[in-house]
């Protein structure tokens, strides 16, 4: 909890480091968004080995991820190191990210958990893996196309992302009709009972 913790903290430095001008900060902002990216994975990985999974972890952990993902995001469209068609993949990305939140929210008043897949796994990987060359954009060595790279990265990620926001919402929609149908049924079953429960009474 206290890793998860420590990348909803530690945003506000990410968003400092963005408007620290010189190419030497480009590449500190990346080893900071780097290093943010890894506690999601050491969070997980002590939280399972010394098994302590808690509720409150449980709700902070893609909390924490959504608000890092966002936050490099906007920064990166606000810096001009995200424009034209590439807006696109990040615009899905973030809608997505809405979607997934407002339905496990939903979902978790039906006490119903959404686990999150591998192909889900893989999509945020390559996603920060994409918004780190970003970050780097310009100030990359001039031999390796690091913008192009971050681009097309997050192109890859805008189509996984489409694929598991389809998965998740279709699980979603499945379990809504289902406690749906419950609903619907159990006020059928009352009014079949009624006159099964007046003739006992009137049997004694």
């Amino acid at each position: 909890m206290y890793l998860t913790m420590s990348r909803i903290v530690a945003i506000p430095v990410l968003v400092g480091l963005f408007y620290i001008e010189g190419y030497f900060f480009r590449y500190v902002t990346c080893v900071f968004f780097t290093a943010l990216c890894l506690t999601d994975y050491f969070d997980g990985y002590f939280a399972r080995a010394w098994r302590q999974q808690s509720n409150i972890g449980r709700f902070l952990d893609p909390v924490a991820d959504k608000l890092l993902v966002a936050s490099a995001i906007l920064l990166l469209v606000a810096f001009d190191r995200i424009a034209g068609l590439v807006v696109l993949p990040a615009l899905v990305i973030l809608c997505r990210e809405v979607l997934v939140s407002g339905l496990r929210e939903f979902l978790a008043e039906l006490r119903v958990s959404m686990p999150v897949s591998k192909l889900a796994k893989w999509k945020t990987g390559i996603q920060m893996t994409a918004l780190g060359f970003l970050i780097v954009g310009d100030a990359g060595p001039s031999f390796v196309p690091v913008a192009l790279i971050g681009e097309i990265g997050l192109w890859i990620a805008a189509g996984l992302t489409l694929v598991t926001g389809y998965d998740y919402l279709s699980a979603g929609l499945r379990h809504i009709s289902a406690h749906d149908a419950k609903a619907r049924e159990m006020p059928e079953a009352r009014k079949e009972a009624a006159p099964e429960r007046q003739a006992s009474r009137r049997a004694h």
